[in-house]
């Protein structure tokens, strides 16, 4: 589970944007909000909004975009905030979980859960301190927002708060498999929401170092009952460690894409470098799929555990470092039975989170030997093909109306492109992003998590 390129990109400002700052555990100091009309924000649960992370907003949001406010927070916001409640919430890496008013980005509450780990103690890996890494879920049902944070000694704790308050519901141990070293388990993946449960799935920290394999927890919503896992039938690796995490199937299960394992099985598919089928309650394995080469993945770090499968047209579309695009039918297929494939080597090596709508998605190509880009392909037929190609950015897109909405890692700036042609028809600096970067689109506003908090921009 190697990396590529930068571990943290820092992208000059074209314009200076405004501050302001927050103490404590309820207000902010200070508000340079730009306030227009009073917007109404949606739900935003999950990473890419919807449990199976198909990455489309509730609504349109109109150009040109204004910068509304920056909200500096305590460290580095490496995952995507949620909106719940009316609630802004946003996780940093050192362990602290804010609650802000979207519009204004005033600070409504604040909860410090533990220490964040320092980069010094770690065995390998790309962020220093390591606190909350994995996006937080909100569940509608409880009102309850859930998030896991790393502590010394990288220890993990799930921990239940209330979106309008944060208000400490309960905490459980995440670390439920005794037989693996905690310091090597990282939790990167964005958490999901499935039967009433809350699905949490770990990897390996950047350098894929130590005693690791991929991971998969369920845990009730109300935090009581026992907490059913699964880990990957490997000897070590195959960590579920891509940042959108594991999705809902169309069956209400949940599918979760699988790294590159360290043992050789002779040919018996292990379960690595693929996309597995769990039951969200009992944790058990249903179904599953890999390229045919999968072995051959798993010795190049060239797996499939840096996206998630997205749904299209009644199939999933998924990619991976290797470069390919496939298409898997909804029962997955088994080794090498996709539908169809597209490209080869380095066509898009997908890193992070896929928007998909109607017969449409949106692939974010963080490339090894050429410059990053978006990909749209479109499924027809059982059949995959290539709509364009837009080189020079990289983040995860989010479909709103007929524009993609992408936090650019390169630029440090919000870019939009036509959804049909794929051009960038605008860009607003935002500020230094992490790795992997991602945005809200949502109440005519964007919101951008940065290496020092969050940016807002509202829409005309």
């Amino acid at each position: 589970m190697r990396r590529t390129g930068l571990l943290l990109a820092v992208a000059p400002l074209a314009l200076v944007i405004a501050c302001s700052t927050g103490t404590g555990t309820g207000t902010a100091n200070h508000d340079t909000a730009t306030l227009g009309a009073p917007a109404h924000y949606s739900n935003w649960p999950n990473f890419h909004n919807t449990a199976s992370k198909s990455g489309v907003a509730n609504g349109p949001v109109t150009l040109p975009l204004h910068t509304a406010w920056h909200r500096k927070l305590d460290g580095a916001v490496w995952s995507e905030p949620v909106i719940g409640d009316g609630v802004l919430i946003a996780a940093t890496e050192r362990n602290s979980v804010y609650g802000l008013n979207p519009q204004t980005g005033k600070i409504l509450w604040h909860q410090k859960l533990a220490l964040a780990e320092p980069g010094s103690s770690q065995p390998c890996g790309d962020i220093d301190p390591i606190g909350i890494t994995g996006s937080p879920a909100f569940d509608p049902a409880t009102g309850s927002v859930f998030v896991v944070d790393t502590s010394p000694s990288g220890h993990h704790t799930v921990w239940s708060l209330s979106a309008k308050t944060g208000k400490r519901n309960w905490h459980r141990n995440g670390d439920v498999d005794r037989h693996r070293d905690m310091n090597a388990e990282q939790q990167r993946a964005a958490l999901v929401i499935i039967d009433h449960r809350v699905i949490v799935t770990y990897g390996a920290h950047a350098g894929d170092c130590g005693n690791y394999v991929g991971l998969a927890v369920s845990i009730p919503t109300n935090g009581r009952g026992p907490t059913p896992h699964y880990a990957v039938p490997n000897a070590r690796g195959a960590g579920m460690w891509g940042p959108a995490g594991p999705v809902e199937a169309y069956d209400g299960n949940v599918l979760t894409p699988t790294a590159n394992g360290s043992n050789r099985t002779g040919g018996t598919w292990d379960h690595s470098d693929g996309v597995i089928e769990l039951d969200p309650t009992t944790m058990h394995y249903v179904r599953g799929w890999a390229p045919t080469n999968w072995e051959q993945g798993d010795a190049d770090d060239l797996s499939l555990g840096s996206t998630s499968p997205v749904r299209v047209a009644g199939d999933y579309v998924v990619g991976g470092k290797r470069g390919e695009v496939w298409l898997l039918a909804p029962d997955l297929g088994g080794v090498g039975g996709q539908l169809d494939t597209l490209g080869g080597d380095n066509y898009c090596n997908a890193f992070g989170g896929i928007a998909a709508r109607g017969d449409t998605a949106i692939i974010p190509c963080k490339n090894f030997s050429k410059p990053h880009s978006l990909l749209a392909v479109t499924v027809s037929n059982g059949k995959l093909h290539q709509k364009w190609d837009t080189s020079g950015l990289y983040g995860a897109p989010v479909i709103a109306g007929q524009r993609v909405f992408v936090a650019d890692l390169d630029s440090g700036s919000l870019k939009v492109l036509s959804l049909q042609s794929g051009h960038v028809i605008a860009s607003i600096p935002v500020g230094p992003l992490a790795t992997f970067p991602s945005e809200v689109v949502d109440g005519n506003h964007v919101f951008v998590p940065t290496l020092s908090g969050i940016t807002a921009l509202r829409g005309s």
